[in-house]
């Protein structure tokens, strides 16, 4: 894992050294043990690199790489660099070290941008071709790993400088102005959006723009110009009817077991982060199937509230002989760190939740485990949240009556959370109107609270909305995977994981996982009143019955109502009002306006959001 950044310009000698060792300073958190640059001749391609040493802990892994007339610098990691190698091996191409990096500029030479379709791994890279005189700029197909980029134009369609880095602050470090977005505020405050649905691109701050995951860049310096493509795009056509839930589980089996298995590919110590929950148990199980001993688990535990996992991931540890390691967060915790975590996360989150996986991290780098497993992203390819209940009921509904007339009660009665009521089923059958009609209260509730009028004025858009048409419930995955929700959480664990020099790893993002599974009929995920119904099957014989059969969903929740209650936290809060009324996001009576505080899962939690985000103006 590591940290790249780089300059680039149509104009000889613009690329200034130094400026490289500011923008590699800014990132030394993601690779602590070495840093390595490029400067091509004309001073107009400049590249830098921090890394924290996974793979080939040796020099001959340093970076930027050379490989015949390529030029690379990688953050992420290859998981199947050794079949690569094989298959690429057989045509000709030699190899010197043992590391992933070097299978990426040969097969970008063997196969040109459809190298990308090859790789099995998260990444974010830049590949500067010395005899085409052009650079691939690329993105995993999920944004495991993030890329930001900033262009200055000084003439029409071309650029004088073109920045890129892994994050926002190696750009600020070469003095990109930090010019906050007024409209993803204003959204962050009213509704706790931290992405636009209509603009995959944007961020927090209106001059730079996130590279969207499957895409790249192909940048012309001489020229000054960029194209963006769409490389990857997930598949998602009509589901297999035909294939039957042993044939299914069988092959999900395998297709989880073998993305566990090259997870595993590491030249340092490695664990794995557990809550209460199958979706991380289910991790760990497959981690000794394949050979991982005696590796250290990492949970976050809260004794005497009510969401406290520490029972359930014990359990799970007995079960299967690891060694658990816990982290207790405070409220002193978090009112002391909570500027540190701003610093990485680099724009607002939603909630406490994030400090909680972030202090994980932290325990994992005091006990010297390097990179760890994570269940990340089983929910969202799997229907794990109970939103995707009501959709499934509604496909129920419209398809199966006798089956839904079955279903409802169980749900109903195995997830305390979800509720489905008739409204559901009218927001399915006209969703425009729907949205439509969420736009229009969201706009009445802006105006409701005590915002500045100008603040409102300027930066109140209508288009702020989007409601996906849903038919199943695999619409609002595929929705949440490709378009809004997915890579928010993904930004969350890829900071809070390099802020201590982490390496996370998620092995239900392999995309041909993600692929199989978009392909299965509904009620192979939801069935007999439980979610995830195949990942259950699946480990009902390695892991306990109540882990596997558990009720309801567990979420990562800490006590962030009681967090923000405490005296310190009230009076960062004040603080944070004062700070906004005085950048004129709101109006001064907000300062006499009680904020009831709110869980970290609550829509409703005004207090946190007016918090956090005043550590960001």
């Amino acid at each position: 894992m590591c940290g790249i950044a780089g300059i680039i310009s149509p104009y000889p000698q613009l690329v200034v050294e130094s400026r490289l060792h500011d923008m590699a300073n800014s990132l030394i958190h993601r690779g602590p043990e070495s840093e390595g640059f490029y400067l091509n001749d004309t001073h107009q391609i400049g590249f830098a690199h921090r890394r924290l040493a996974i793979i080939e802990k040796n020099s001959q892994g340093n970076q930027p790489f050379q490989y015949l007339h390529y030029t690379l610098v990688f953050n992420g990691e290859i998981y199947n660099y050794k079949e690569l190698k094989i298959e690429l091996g057989k045509v000709g191409y030699h190899f010197q070290t043992s590391s992933d990096t070097e299978v990426i500029p040969a097969a970008y030479d063997y196969w040109k941008i459809k190298f990308l379709d090859h790789l099995d791994g998260m990444f974010a890279l830049a590949l500067y071709d010395a005899n085409e005189e052009n650079i691939i700029v690329a993105r995993d197909r999920f944004g495991e790993k993030p890329l930001y980029y900033y262009a200055d134009y000084k003439e029409r369609g071309r650029f004088e400088k073109f920045l890129f880095a892994s994050e926002m602050k190696a750009l600020w470090a070469a003095e990109v102005p930090k010019s906050l977005d007024g409209t993803m505020m204003l959204n962050y405050l009213s509704l706790g959006y931290v992405q636009n649905p209509h603009k995959k691109m944007a961020t927090f701050y209106s001059n730079i723009l996130s590279l969207p995951p499957g895409h790249y860049l192909k940048i012309f310096p001489k020229e000054g110009r960029v194209q963006m493509r769409n490389w990857y795009r997930l598949k998602y056509e009509a589901p297999d009817l035909e294939i039957s839930e042993k044939d299914a589980i069988e092959k999900f089996q395998l297709l989880l077991n073998n993305s566990v298995e090259k997870r595993l590919r590491s030249d340092v110590t490695l664990g794995a982060s557990l809550s209460g929950g199958i979706d991380s148990a289910s991790i760990v199980s497959l981690m000794q199937k394949n050979g991982a001993k005696d590796f250290k688990t990492f949970t976050a535990i809260f004794p005497g509230f009510s969401n406290d996992e520490s029972k359930k991931s014990k359990e799970i540890s007995n079960h299967l002989q690891l060694s658990n390691y816990t982290v207790t967060p405070t409220a002193p915790d978090i009112y002391s760190e909570l500027q540190h975590l701003c610093y990485h996360q680099e724009e607002p989150f939603q909630s406490a939740s994030i400090f909680t996986q972030y202090k994980v991290y932290q325990r994992a780098q005091q006990e010297q485990v390097t990179v760890l497993l994570d269940g990340q992203g089983a929910d969202e390819i799997l229907g794990g949240y109970s939103k995707y209940i009501q959709w499934f009921l509604q496909y129920l509904f419209r398809t199966d009556k006798k089956l839904f007339k079955k279903e409802k009660p169980l749900f109903v009665d195995n997830y305390a959370s979800f509720q489905w009521t008739w409204s559901n089923y009218a927001a399915a059958q006209f969703p425009n109107l729907v949205a439509k009609k969420l736009t229009n209260r969201t706009i009445k509730s802006q105006n409701s609270l005590p915002f500045n009028q100008e603040f409102i004025a300027h930066y109140q858009s209508t288009d702020i909305l989007e409601k996906p048409n849903i038919f199943r419930p695999e619409d609002l995955m595929y929705y949440n995977i490709a378009r809004m929700g997915l890579e928010e959480l993904l930004r969350y664990a890829d900071r809070n994981s390099m802020a201590w020099s982490r390496e996370v790893r998620l092995p239900y993002l392999q995309h041909e996982l993600v692929e199989f599974l978009f392909t299965l009929p509904s009620h192979l995920k939801f069935q007999n009143g439980f979610t995830k119904s195949i990942l259950r099957k699946s480990v009902d014989n390695i892991l306990p019955e109540n882990i596997v059969w558990q009720k309801g969903k567990i979420g990562y929740e800490p006590p962030q109502k009681q967090w923000i209650q405490s005296d310190p936290m009230q009076g960062l809060l004040f603080a944070a009002k004062e700070k906004l009324v005085q950048e004129k996001i709101f109006q001064p009576k907000i300062l006499q306006t009680h904020l009831p505080s709110a869980d970290a899962h609550s829509t409703n939690n005004l207090d946190w959001k007016i918090l956090n985000s005043s550590f960001f103006i």
